[in-house]
């Protein structure tokens, strides 16, 4: 087998990972309801950790799930159910028949686009050496390449992106406090 041909298994997950994650982005866009949205977006994530383990990235498929599959969307869900949007049929949806294609054909493009690449073939130049990833992991683990730029470069925005969960979760309580005073009245 060649350097650039893979197993028609990884081929064939690959794009059916691609287009579930695509499709269910679509769907995540159009739905009025909330929950259905969020729950959406759970289907996206977990194409995307597929995709993660199908291109050998294991560890960043499995915080895929566990942080943004699990933890975020559980924060989402608590602030979506918190500020009681109520139902479907009485929230205002401005987006008609025209955004729904427009979706439609934007993630066409994008599919098309994604087959072209797969079709194109990179200059030897800006290839990797055929072992060049299995051997950094082999010598240093596959965590610390992910956990040293986290933890010393990109530490505070990791934490600043905590605090701003955090203060999004608060804002959804003093809103849904607000509207429950209102109602009172």
């Amino acid at each position: 087998m060649g350097h650039n041909e893979l197993p028609l298994f990884y081929v064939f997950h690959f794009y059916f990972f691609g287009i579930v994650a695509i499709v269910s982005a679509v769907a995540f866009v159009t739905r009025k309801s909330p929950v259905a949205a969020a729950l959406w977006l759970v289907t996206t994530m977990f194409s995307l950790a597929a995709l993660y383990v199908l291109l050998d990235a294991h560890f960043i498929g499995a915080m895929q799930v566990l942080v943004y599959a699990g933890a975020i969307m559980v924060v989402f869900l608590f602030v979506i159910m918190l500020l009681n949007l109520g139902h479907a049929s009485e929230l205002a949806d401005g987006r008609g028949m025209w955004w729904k294609l427009a979706a439609g054909a934007v993630g066409l493009a994008l599919l098309a686009q994604v087959f072209a690449l797969t079709r194109a073939r990179l200059p030897e130049a800006l290839m990797l050496p055929e072992n060049a990833l299995a051997d950094q992991v082999a010598r240093t683990g596959a965590i610390a390449p992910l956990a040293g730029p986290l933890f010393h470069e990109y530490l505070l925005a990791f934490e600043v992106t905590s605090v701003l969960l955090l203060a999004a979760v608060v804002g959804a309580v003093v809103l849904g406090k607000r509207k429950e005073r209102e109602h009172a009245r």
